[in-house]
């Protein structure tokens, strides 16, 4: 029998004497996105200058972005056709000139004449209206030039004309500040021949995997009771699609003193922390207890109400005076991918400026009745269109137990599916759910 200072320092011990239930309350879906909004608070997003023909889809503009003149900037035809004068009606014109972009007519239109015009020309001065070529006839001509036409149809006073300012007025807001960048957005920088705008810095965050039983992904024949990391490079794919640059951290041994080593190195050079595994009740999760003892952090939740993503825990605090959170996500490759969609991504394109940093929530139908459990649940599913249907049809990725990743292939949302309650404990095919576009739908 071992004597009690045997006991004291045996590691068997203190297994033995480990909480059987969790300190941590399972806070709902609502506190947890409540929590994380006040922790991005702390992290406002920075600034730089930047010019414009650097820019690349993704980048956040930091400013208003007003307009420096009008477009058009002068009357101008929204049609081939002819600039005439309406009170004119029906009667023959002589055709006085022609007016194509970039080469507008000078003169001053008179009683009885038009001139030939193409789209986007500007309008001559006396014309008020445009009558297309469709609607005219030709009257008279020598040899290949035309000199008379006849209209069929009475003009209407500013018929097919686009007016100065029609578009976009001198000052108008262009991009509203937080304004992701995408194709249009960049063309409408060109158009105005804006040389240099604001936008927001990219926040850095830090990517790693806590576990002894893992190995680098290009291990051949992994070692008995090892398994390959499909965390790290996943969650790195992941934030590399957001138009962000994580950092590889690598794995972190399971012990205090290896975990809290990497998570001090990692914030020299990120202030976001991104983690898998370790959060649970197993015996070497040593997670909460580096975060909150060793670090002194403020632990937001150490766990949510959810399916997949119960141990998912959110901290944040100062490693040498400068502030971090970590992303604690659960060791389970769909669990770690979901809970870094719903938690991580969104606190990301905050700190990035975007103004809508979360994820669009589309309706959808079920192609499949689903039974309802005690948590609300994120299902992987993909999307297709039916003839004759109003909303997506999805279908839900195989089995969603958390430990399968194929389960994420091919997934287009994860569809937020209610917890069950006495009144309802099975959602019928052809009910409407939300859906969280996680990925691009073609």
């Amino acid at each position: 029998m071992s004597s009690s200072s045997d006991l004291q320092s045996s590691p068997e011990h203190v297994v033995a004497k480990r909480a059987r239930i969790s300190q941590w309350p399972a806070v709902p879906m609502t506190r947890a996105f409540e929590a994380i909004d006040r922790i991005a608070d702390k992290f406002p997003p920075e600034s730089k200058g930047y010019p414009t023909v650097a820019l690349t889809n993704g980048r956040v503009i930091a400013e208003d972005i007003r307009a420096p003149e009008n477009v058009p900037k002068a009357r101008t035809s929204v049609k081939d056709g002819y600039a005439v004068i309406a009170a004119d009606n029906l009667m023959i014109r002589r055709v006085a000139g022609v007016a194509t972009a970039g080469q507008p007519w000078d003169g001053i239109l008179q009683p009885g004449e038009c001139i030939r015009i193409s789209t986007g020309a500007v309008i001559p001065e006396g014309a008020d209206a445009v009558v297309q070529v469709e609607d005219t006839t030709l009257a008279g001509y020598d040899g290949d030039v035309e000199v008379a036409i006849n209209i069929l149809i009475a003009p209407e006073v500013g018929k097919d004309i686009r007016e100065k300012g029609s578009d976009i007025k001198e000052n108008d807001v262009l991009l509203e500040n937080g304004c992701e960048l995408g194709p249009a957005e960049i063309g409408l920088l060109h158009m105005f021949g804006i040389q240099n705008i604001e936008i927001y810095r990219k926040p850095k965050v830090c990517v790693m995997s806590t576990g002894n039983e893992l190995v680098e992904s290009y291990h051949i024949c992994p070692p008995q009771g090892f398994i390959r990391d499909s965390n790290r490079p996943q969650l790195l794919s992941l934030f590399r699609s957001q138009g962000f640059k994580p950092i590889d951290a690598g794995i972190a041994s399971d012990n205090i003193d290896s975990i809290e080593a990497a998570i001090r190195q990692a914030s020299e050079f990120a202030s976001v922390i991104v983690t898998s595994g370790g959060v649970s009740m197993g015996e070497k999760d040593y997670l909460k207890e580096v975060l909150r003892n060793r670090l002194g952090f403020e632990i937001s939740f150490g766990r949510v109400w959810m399916k997949p993503g119960l141990p998912c825990t959110v901290a944040h605090g100062k490693i040498n005076n400068l502030p971090v959170v970590v992303f604690a996500l659960p060791g389970n490759p769909v669990s770690s991918y979901v809970c870094a969609n719903l938690f991580v991504t969104p606190f990301l394109r905050a700190m990035a400026g975007c103004n809508r940093p979360k994820q669009p929530v589309i309706k959808v139908k079920l192609a499949a009745e689903m039974r309802l459990g005690p948590r609300p649940e994120y299902c992987r599913a993909w999307l297709e269109s039916r003839c004759g249907e109003t909303f997506p049809i999805a279908n839900v990725t195989g089995n969603q137990i958390s430990s399968r990743l194929p389960s994420l292939v091919g997934a287009h949302v994860l569809l937020v599916i209610p917890q069950s309650s006495t009144e309802k404990t099975q959602l019928e095919k052809g009910e409407l759910v939300d859906a969280i576009i996680i990925s691009s739908l073609f």
